[in-house]
């Protein structure tokens, strides 16, 4: 990948592992649309990227199994099935994110820490997009979890990689009413079939509606996976006091901040991945059968396709790349 370009494919070498570090056979890689920003919208002297020169290889949602070992690993052997934890770090990039990822048939990981086993039964084709696309709303959601509860109500606003997972993390661990919120009508009965209660579709006099569904003093928690100024507007203007809204899309949108610009008390925050004890939460949760990522499955030949396709929203749930 380059700044201000498609995708392309080409060939590359092997990676070969120096002490310390692992290669893996990928088993799956998923399309995100963090991806498409790298693609088009960041550049030199713009942030992010800190730092990162391309061409590099896409792909920061990654599993597979264990290809080769370096001098000094312990804890894994050939053949163990893995995700790898994709926040290695900004500034020096991580594996999709300035560094070559897992749009390979082979992947280079540093260090022994940034990978987990897989849970019995859990295979990497389906782990690979927990690794961002659960995690991300895991860790929103698991930050506002003294708020939800059985009384409560939880908007999610994009029911698409991130937020089609979401429903169904705030069902598996939250007692709250679901609320999804999308422009597409395909993507609310997605969110309907993951166990969301309502579902409005933006133009719907939503305000009103989830007024009256809160008694009139609005929503404890909301989820914004678009992040632009329409979406946070919204999101706003359905808080309660002492809510919490979280901002995980990064469209480019800005909300005015000012003591009477949103609900008092309310807390407005962003939030960035997780935490690799909370990812070996979510694999957990996949492997009850809890949650469950809706896979469209493609071959690494059609990725530069995808990556159009998922411009264009044509995607559902999640794009899995599997050489």
């Amino acid at each position: 990948m380059n700044w201000n370009s498609e995708a392309e494919l080409v060939d590359i070498p092997k990676p070969t592992p120096a002490p310390g570090q692992l290669v893996i056979k990928i088993g799956g890689a998923g399309a995100c649309d963090l991806d498409l920003d790298l693609m088009h919208d960041f550049g030199e002297g713009q942030l992010p990227p800190i730092g990162w020169q391309p061409p590099f290889t896409l792909g920061h949602e990654n599993a597979g199994w264990i290809d080769s070992i370096g001098a000094g690993v312990s804890r894994f052997r050939e053949g163990d099935p893995v995700a790898v934890y994709g926040a290695w770090g900004c500034e020096g990039g991580s594996g999709g994110l300035g560094l070559d990822g897992g749009m390979a048939e082979y992947m280079l990981v540093p260090f022994e820490r940034l990978l987990l086993d897989l849970p019995e039964g859990l295979k990497p084709i389906d782990a690979a997009p927990l690794t961002d696309a659960a995690l991300t709303p895991y860790h929103a959601i698991r930050r506002s979890w003294a708020k939800l509860t059985p009384d409560a109500f939880i908007v999610i606003i994009g029911v698409g990689g991130l937020g089609h997972m979401a429903v169904q993390i705030a069902k598996a661990t939250t007692g709250a009413t679901i609320i999804a919120i999308d422009s597409r009508s395909e993507a609310l009965e997605l969110a309907n079939s993951l166990g969301a209660n309502y579902t409005f579709k933006v133009g719907d006099e939503i305000q009103s509606k989830v007024k009256d569904l809160t008694g009139g003093h609005g929503v404890e928690v909301v989820l914004d996976f678009v992040g632009n100024e329409q979406t946070m507007a919204l999101g706003a203007s359905l808080c309660r006091i002492l809510g919490d809204f979280t901002i995980v899309g990064i469209a480019g949108g800005a909300l005015p901040f000012s003591f009477f610009s949103i609900p008092y008390e309310t807390s407005l925050q962003t939030t960035y991945w997780g935490s690799r004890v909370e990812l070996a939460e979510v694999l957990d949760l996949a492997a009850h059968h809890l949650i469950s990522p809706k896979i469209s499955k493609f071959t690494l030949e059609e990725a530069p396709q995808v990556y159009l396709d998922l411009a264009a929203g044509k995607i559902k749930g999640r794009a899995v790349i599997v050489p």
